[in-house]
């Protein structure tokens, strides 16, 4: 597979990455779906290495994500992604109707809960239901494609939801993207902290990039950008995988011979830094594309 500006992609920045996946486009993440229900909802999330926006909308429309923030070292694929913004929002119920929805739209079936205090992801007996989403694919794809996508309205949300309130934001306005080199480069969302930050699919290439040192400085800037008590959720590639990536470029095979960090001790770096001990949720995905989701708390001192 080629970048989707026909370089080659030695940052992993692939065109049609989760297609690549055999995700078609209604399909929800399946590492999303390994997440604690309550830990995305009106939380303030960044998805670093977001490519064409797939997981960084699905938690925005369906997740109830008070603002996610995408970012990616790569301009095509961050104008990819306001299109799959746009696109979604063309299928989206109306929200006046979304009041007449019997059944709250979730992934796993189950009513969103009410804002908790963020402890990795343990449930609150007895929190109150959140107002119900409105159906993704309310209006069929056949209406985009005959009428085109539909506009999106000014963001006015009221003063009962602005980014200071505990309601959470509305799909389209919730979500941004913005292109940059998260790991050398500070945005202005950085300023208000993040709740968690999603890190999918990214560290080999910062690694084989940027080498042992530029990965310590990218897992301390996570930790200096979320919260106190803020949840970091890392999906690590496995050495095996660095093989055929270093043989993309020169540079990057270049690189590999002075990596002493491997995948198996990024938690002793990590716990260095000041998180607590991984959480292993799960390992989803086929053959090469089958890696763990482990979940980290930043201490609150």
């Amino acid at each position: 597979m080629t970048s989707v500006s026909g370089s080659v992609p030695t940052h992993g920045n692939y065109h049609n990455y989760h297609g690549y996946h055999s995700r078609h486009p209604g399909a929800h993440d399946p590492r999303l779906e390994l997440l604690p229900s309550e830990l995305l909802l009106d939380a303030r999330i960044l998805d670093i290495g977001c490519n064409e926006g797939w997981v960084s909308c699905e938690i925005a429309q369906l997740r109830a994500a008070r603002r996610v923030v995408g970012v990616d070292i790569d301009d095509v694929l961050v104008r990819m992604a306001w299109k799959r913004r746009r696109m979604l929002w063309s299928h989206q119920e109306p929200s006046h109707s979304a009041s007449s929805t019997p059944t709250p739209h979730t992934v796993d079936n189950e009513p969103p809960k009410k804002k908790r205090k963020r402890n990795a992801g343990n449930s609150t007996p007895g929190a109150s239901k959140a107002p119900p989403l409105p159906r993704p694919d309310y209006f069929p794809a056949s209406c985009q494609h005959m009428l085109g996508p539909l506009p999106i309205p000014p963001n006015d949300p009221g003063p009962n939801h602005s980014e200071s309130s505990a309601s959470p934001q509305t799909f389209p306005h919730n979500v941004s993207f913005r292109r940059a080199d998260w790991v050398n480069e500070v945005i202005p969302e950085d300023a208000g902290g993040y709740d968690v930050i999603l890190a999918f699919s990214i560290s080999k290439w910062i690694h084989l990039n940027q080498g042992d040192e530029g990965l310590r400085r990218f897992f301390q800037r996570v930790h200096d950008a979320l919260v106190p008590g803020g949840t970091f959720v890392f999906e690590p590639q496995q050495w095996d995988s660095y093989t055929k990536a270093r043989k993309l470029h020169p540079t990057l095979q270049e690189n590999a011979k002075n990596l002493e960090m491997h995948p198996d001790g990024f938690e002793d770096v990590l716990r260095e830094i000041g998180f607590g001990p991984a959480k292993q949720l799960g390992a989803p995905g086929q053959g090469r594309f089958k890696r763990p989701v482990e979940l980290y708390v930043k201490s609150k001192v």
